[in-house]
């Protein structure tokens, strides 16, 4: 004997609302990218973009300083207080 169908015609209208609302989605989304791609040529061709000016560092001055006062400190001898300073001034 052939049991109830009812658990069967239960279960295919939320089968058949999953597969055709995924199939919805697909096709939903698959037009927007095409849209989306025809739009993009439209548009004007846009130039690079400028880079941001560089924050400026420390001024010579304040360089000049931080060498003195780690000289002062003891931190630097003599002689790398000087490179380091010649180097600051452009020497070499």
């Amino acid at each position: 004997m052939v049991s109830d169908p009812v658990p069967f015609v239960r279960r295919r209208p939320l089968l058949r609302t999953a597969v055709v609302g995924g199939g919805a989605y697909m096709a939903g989304k698959h037009m927007a990218n095409a849209q989306a791609d025809q739009q993009q040529p439209a548009q004007p061709a846009q130039q690079a973009p400028v880079p941001a000016p560089r924050a400026a560092g420390p001024s010579m001055a304040d360089q000049l300083n931080q060498l003195a006062d780690l000289h002062n400190q003891g931190l630097l001898s003599e002689d790398e207080f000087a490179a380091a300073k010649a180097k600051l001034l452009g020497g070499s």
